[in-house]
């Protein structure tokens, strides 16, 4: 009999659902490999089929799907791929998602709701995941949720690096919508050289009565009639009179927020306002909202694909591609991402 010899060699490999292929793509270009081919359809009743064309056997895989519209669909895609991969023996499976869904909903409001970003977590570990790479999540305690490691990227240096070089650093300042961002508008103060901060001090004005009904969206948020009275935008808290101001937020979403917080700072005397935000979900009004606001730019990354038709001339899209390539290959290699987590590259 001859000579057994063992390899030791690990294999990685990069497989995409349906979603958002284009990135994927992208991160395979950054990486210098080719996307595992797949086979990919629907049944007539909506039923999700998925099958690997080459052996994933003994590999490590990485599985790229942003959760986009139709989020749901994405999801369940993504979670039956992780079932294939695990029942086709790779060695360790890590479930890459640029975009969370369902992340705003990461604890109980009231009683007798979900906490279903909790519930993706557990779907995917139940799947076979054995470890969770994401963006900009909408809260940090959502790592927590996953029985596993978490790889949490920050799009904060690609943002700051992209404004830092448009505008004057002496004259900027960093905004943040509501008080609850104040944290993140601090790290951009720091990679930017200190420039000074703002809030938008959000306040209910008790004369305007609650207009809403379950399931009416106002702004970016859906109303609930036992909120007795409107959310509005308030006073503008810190010296924006004669500066550049950069809003920033995690998500634009129907971008009713953000397009109240550019009113106010206006009014306030900033001379321009830039928004800056990682995830453009651009639900409903948001790209009509964003495009008639006295907004000077928009600058988001391709964390969620953003359609021809939502695309306008002060929409900036930065790719998100090299930092998920990076990611991957450390993690791959067993090298560290502690700089991708904390924001500094």
């Amino acid at each position: 009999m001859g000579e057994i010899r063992l390899s030791s060699e690990k294999r990685l490999r990069l497989f995409t659902g349906r979603g958002y292929p284009e990135l994927a793509q992208e991160v395979a270009d950054q990486l210098g490999i080719p996307l595992t081919p797949t086979s990919a359809y629907d049944f007539a009743n909506g039923e999700i089929f998925v099958r690997f064309e080459e052996s994933v056997r003994g590999c490590d895989a990485f599985v790229i799907q942003s959760h986009t519209e139709p989020l749901n669909k994405q999801i369940m895609e993504q979670l039956i791929m992780v079932d294939a991969l695990k029942r086709a023996s790779a060695k360790r499976i890590t479930v890459v998602v640029p975009f969370y869904g369902y992340a705003r909903q990461d604890k109980k409001h009231r009683g007798r709701e979900p906490i279903s970003a909790r519930l993706i977590a557990d779907l995917f570990k139940t799947a076979g995941a054995d470890r969770l790479m994401t963006v900009d999540l909408h809260t940090a305690q959502i790592q927590g949720f996953f029985d596993g490691p978490v790889d949490h990227l920050f799009a904060l240096p690609l943002l700051t690096n992209y404004v830092g070089s448009k505008v004057d650093r002496s004259r900027l300042t960093i905004v943040s919508p509501d008080s609850g961002r104040v944290r993140v508008a601090e790290r951009w103060s720091d990679l930017l050289g200190g420039c000074p901060i703002a809030f938008i001090h959000k306040t209910r004005d008790p004369l305007i009565p609650n207009e809403a009904v379950v399931g009416r969206v106002v702004g970016d948020k859906t109303r609930d009639p036992l909120i007795p009275n409107e959310a509005v935008v308030g006073r503008v808290v810190g010296d924006v009179a004669g500066r550049t101001c950069v809003v920033i937020d995690d998500m634009i979403d129907t971008a009713g927020t953000i397009t109240k917080a550019v009113d106010a700072l206006i009014d306030a005397g900033a001379t321009e306002v830039l928004v800056a935000a990682t995830h453009a979900v651009l639900s409903g009004p948001a790209v009509e909202r964003l495009k008639s606001s006295k907004v000077a730019e928009v600058v988001i990354t391709n964390t969620l694909p953003t359609s021809d038709a939502n695309k306008f001339d002060k929409l900036t899209i930065l790719s998100i591609a090299p930092l998920l390539a990076r990611a991957i290959k450390e993690v791959f290699e067993d090298g560290s991402v502690t700089s991708l987590f904390d924001g500094h590259s």
